[in-house]
């Protein structure tokens, strides 16, 4: 099997309302990986990726919806938002076809079927698929995504960290879902994570994320920001890094730095312009932004780029 990260997919087709993707794919072990695919575009998209029989692939849509495309177009099985798609046959290869619908996100991840009895080698009996009855047969199963893996999918996503650890990162968030996916007691889920059992929330809390980025250079303060979404400063705090993994004004930070970086790279703007553009007064309180997160100053970092 020939998994290489971030591969660029050429052969799509050549329908000129289907736009083309590849997935962002991260190896975590051997028979081990994790593909994102978001759409955020008002049109289809068609993702492909070659996939052997000795892989078992779990499929979450988190936003949106998608079809997987099977026997060259002849069959279709939709995955709709919030909902899960486990995908095991050991008697014929499984590639992924899919049309992303307009504004779909989607988490897979594909575990060999090696690297999964080595997870759950004492689970067999529990896992259907595992069993020696079922060894060699197919297994399709479509379920909900839970509060909690939701949070896991979200942190996955959204991902904002260091490049450097992004494969550890994925592979501690993978197995976690793993485990959530067949955890026995459907109950369990919420008492993990109560916060986001009310939808409510979980919707507040976007929106959050979304006024932070849209007035980056002028952010509201906490306190505005709680008003302004309807939700108490504590839930704030609590249900914003549960679902990003961070605190407001650092997830901020990480993407103020990041629109800077691209916006240095275009060679359309000047280090004050980037620095006011992301909210920054002074050029040298920029520089010195840019360099705790980077290491290095705006113009060393351009000059290394040649």
């Amino acid at each position: 099997m020939n998994l290489n990260n971030n591969k660029n997919i050429s052969d799509f087709s050549d329908s000129k309302n289907i736009a083309r993707g590849s997935f962002d794919e991260t190896r975590l072990d051997d028979g081990f990986y994790v593909l994102c695919y978001q759409n955020n575009e008002n049109e289809v998209q068609v993702v492909e990726r070659e996939i052997d029989s000795r892989f078992i692939q779990f499929h979450f849509c988190i936003k949106g919806s998608s079809d997987f495309i099977f026997n060259n177009g002849n069959y279709r099985l939709r995955i709709e938002e919030e909902n899960s798609l486990l995908l095991y046959n050991p008697q014929r290869d499984l590639p992924i076809h899919l049309d992303v619908h307009p504004n779909s996100w989607l988490v897979s991840i594909l575990v060999s079927i090696k690297k999964f009895h080595g997870l759950f080698s004492q689970e067999a009996d529990y896992i259907t698929f595992l069993s020696e009855d079922n060894k060699d047969k197919k297994y399709y199963q479509d379920g909900k995504i839970s509060p909690s893996m939701a949070i896991a999918l979200n942190q996955i996503i959204n991902y904002n960290l260091n490049n450097s650890i992004k494969s550890l990162y994925f592979r501690g968030k993978a197995l976690e879902l793993l485990s959530l996916y067949f955890n026995r007691s459907e109950d369990a889920d919420i008492e993990q994570c109560p916060f986001l059992v009310d939808e409510t929330n979980v919707i507040k809390i976007r929106k959050a994320k979304d006024i932070m980025i849209s007035r980056m250079a002028e952010p509201p303060t906490l306190q505005e920001l709680s008003d302004e979404i309807g939700l108490s400063l504590k839930k704030l705090k609590e249900g914003f890094k549960q679902i990003y993994g961070d605190s407001v004004f650092s997830f901020l930070f990480d993407y103020k730095m990041e629109v800077a970086r691209k916006l240095l790279e275009s060679g359309e703007h000047n280090v004050n312009e980037v620095g006011l553009k992301v909210g920054y007064s002074t050029s040298s309180h920029f520089i010195s932004a840019f360099k705790k997160k980077y290491g290095t100053t705006p113009k060393k970092y351009l000059m290394a780029l040649g």
